[in-house]
């Protein structure tokens, strides 16, 4: 098909150049018209050809193809035809067959046209609701070829009638054929199709799509100039800028299907907009000035005078100070066409290396980061990461989001990892190390261009100081909110500290005033008893000697009965039994004395200091007695254990327990856990309703101070 078409184009210039002269009648279009069909059309077939050979399956190069075949087979015949009945008649066989077949050859590439826009860029109409149209236009492209070669009348040789001719089908004439009918809405089905499938695609399809509309809009622009400028006829000139127009179609359709990685047309458009607006501007301004001034002066716009030349350097003089206003004005002008509110990639780099070297804190320049890389990339979602540890946690996400908070995403062998629900992730390096990341999420229509990719990149490689100052920042934000929480704890455990000592000054004062009371009450008593029959005994030796013997042995059962009270009460303080044969001893005596039944299990347990042993002798009897007073307890084990440096004790009883969330400690429990709290141990009470309780406790056997 390449071959050919070739052959075609060669065959058609070569007529062409010999028919250059030739004068056409009235209402054939000039030899220049010919000319551009040629080279708009050539480009078709090739690059068609170029489709098949590279992948015979696409639909898109058949129509290429068939789009230039049929029209260089029309420019073809038609030179031919002039040659052999214009330029030297009769010197050519068949002349007018082939200048009917130049008649009606053409439509069927101008329906392939039409079918183009529908099936772009896969070859495929979007759905069965497109079919009807689709048909419409192939009967269209059928009845008005038909019309073109059998309806009755001339050729496009006036004088030359049609070889073949029927009467039968008159309706289809060139002024009232039906078929023109989906010809007429072959293109504004075409355009809302590209627009359906511009607002679906996304990726590549959506950039082939923009190459196609970009070609397409340059081409209806050459359209307009051409329909401007062709009174009575459009200008050699005119119809080449048509033919580039119309060449412009399937070079930007060949280069979307055939290569992967396209260049950006955004860049492309954007760049065309800027010199078009420039181009406009100055020959408004040169127009402006040579020839309205002109005008006003009476000078001539071409003409040689002085005054004409003066005019010519005052417009070059205008055009050359308003020059670079004018291209900044068009140049932003272009941005906001193709990006929208997006910034510029350098527009969004220039502005976060300000916002760097401004006074921005640093704990605004990541949420800053993210807002400019958002909107650089039109981005539905941008975030900052930032490195803490072996993990990534996100510093800053535009649009901001409070209520989501992501979990940190851990790093592996200092590579970047994965980011699920992000479209592209790019590492932020400083010195080769990892300090976070930015990640963009764009629309589901849209990917990521090229431009973008390097803004990305660019924008993360100027990130890294950022990162690296902010990383220290949260790390010591953290370590100061560590230290922090680590003082907070000091100081409750200090107000703890401050109560226990509270609590064991009023419980030392309590048993003081308790040992008060039993002195006074008891011991005290009995002593000033004992002094009393002492003088009494003293006045009886001599008078009744009996009565004093009788009162000497109640003074003896007396003593007796004294001495018995303190050495109780000395036991309370600290039982002798305690400090002379220890802890186990001690505490099998008071099991023995206990209305319950009390097994002590203490095999191996040695002796430690007197702080440690009264600290567990009385928690034991403490727990003891508030077995033997709530518990309903039919037997009480006691288990003492001492192993690594540290002595525990457990009470446990088979009573009914208690319920830990409803019942409050009493001051004996209190007791009992600061007593263990002032040698660093602790204590611990499992209980429940029905299971009996468990009272446990362990202290460090070392020589430990009891805090006063």
């Amino acid at each position: 098909m390449g071959g050919l078409s070739v052959a075609l184009a060669t065959f058609s210039l070569t007529l062409i150049v010999l028919n250059w002269s030739t004068p056409l009648p009235v209402g054939m279009d000039a030899h220049g018209a010919n000319l551009a069909l040629l080279l708009a059309f050539l480009p078709f077939s090739l690059v068609g050809a170029l489709i098949l050979y590279r992948r015979p399956e696409h639909r898109i190069g058949w129509i290429f193809s068939a789009i230039g075949l049929s029209l260089l087979l029309s420019s073809a015949a038609t030179e031919y035809a002039i040659y052999g009945l214009l330029t030297r008649p009769g010197s050519l066989p068949g002349s007018v067959i082939l200048l009917w077949v130049s008649d009606w050859i053409i439509f069927p590439g101008i329906a392939g046209s039409f079918l183009l826009l529908l099936v772009f860029p896969d070859g495929h109409l979007l759905s069965r609701r497109w079919v009807p149209l689709a048909v419409t236009v192939i009967i269209g492209a059928v009845l008005i070829a038909l019309g073109a070669a059998l309806a009755p009348g001339a050729a496009s040789i006036p004088s030359v009638r049609k070889p073949f001719s029927f009467q039968a089908l008159s309706f289809l004439g060139e002024n009232n054929n039906p078929g023109w009918v989906g010809f007429i809405l072959a293109p504004f089905g075409g355009l809302i199709a590209i627009v359906i499938r511009f607002r679906r695609a996304k990726g590549d399809e959506r950039r082939k799509l923009k190459l196609f509309s970009y070609a397409t809009g340059l081409l209806a622009l050459a359209l307009l100039l051409v329909s401007v400028v062709s009174e009575p006829k459009a200008p050699t000139w005119a119809l080449m800028v048509l033919a580039m127009g119309f060449a412009g179609v399937p070079i930007a359709a060949g280069i979307g299907i055939l290569r992967h990685s396209l260049y950006d047309i955004d860049l492309v458009i954007s760049r065309a907009l800027v010199y078009a607006v420039l181009a406009a501007l100055i020959t408004a301004a040169y127009v402006g000035v040579v020839v309205g001034i002109g005008a006003i002066i009476g000078v001539g716009a071409f003409s040689g005078s002085e005054q004409n030349v003066v005019l010519s350097l005052v417009a070059a003089a205008v055009v050359a100070l308003a020059f670079q206003p004018l291209r900044e004005r068009a140049r932003r002008l272009a941005n906001r066409v193709v990006y929208g509110n997006r910034a510029t990639p350098y527009e969004v780099l220039s502005g976060f290396s300000d916002r760097m070297g401004g006074s921005l804190a640093t704990e605004d320049l990541l949420p800053e980061m993210a807002r400019i890389l958002g909107e650089g990339t039109g981005a539905t979602k941008a975030e900052a990461w930032l490195r803490v540890g072996d993990e990534l946690r996100r510093a800053a996400t535009w649009p901001r989001v409070e209520d989501v908070h992501p979990q940190p995403v851990p790093i592996s062998d200092g590579g970047l990892p994965a980011f699920p629900g992000t479209d592209r992730a790019v590492g932020v390096r400083h010195q080769g190390e990892l300090l976070g990341a930015l990640t963009v999420t764009k629309p589901a229509s849209e990917s990521l261009t090229s431009i973008e990719e390097q803004l990305l990149a660019d924008l993360a490689s100027q990130a890294g100081l950022v990162l690296r100052n902010a990383r220290l920042t949260a790390e010591l934000r953290e370590r100061l909110d560590q230290i922090t929480a680590q003082a907070e704890e000091l100081r409750r455990a200090a107000g703890e500290l401050r109560a226990s000592r509270q609590r064991l000054v009023r419980a030392q004062d309590e048993e003081r005033r308790r040992l008060e009371r039993n002195l006074h009450d008891g011991a005290q008593q009995q002593l000033v008893a004992l002094e009393v029959k002492e003088r009494l005994l003293e006045g009886l030796i001599a008078g009744d000697p009996d009565r004093a013997r009788q009162m000497l042995s109640e003074l003896q059962a007396d003593t007796a009965e004294a001495l018995d009270n303190l050495r109780e009460l000395a036991r309370g303080i600290y039982p002798p039994l305690l400090a002379d044969q220890g802890l186990a001893e001690a505490l099998r005596s008071q099991a023995r004395k206990s209305p319950l039944p009390v097994h002590v299990d203490a095999d191996g347990v040695g002796r430690f200091s007197q702080e440690t042993e009264a600290a567990v002798y009385f928690c034991v009897l403490e727990a003891l007695q508030n077995v033997a007073k709530y518990s309903q307890a039919s037997s009480v084990r006691i288990q003492l254990h001492a192993d690594g440096g540290v002595l525990s004790f457990t009470v446990t009883d088979d009573g009914g327990g208690f319920d830990r969330e409803t019942t409050r400690p009493g001051a004996g429990l209190t007791n009992m856990a600061d007593r263990m709290a002032a040698l660093g141990g602790s204590l611990t009470i499992e209980s429940a309703l029905g299971r009996g309780t468990v009272v446990s406790g362990q202290v460090p056997t070392g020589d430990t101070e009891i805090l006063a």
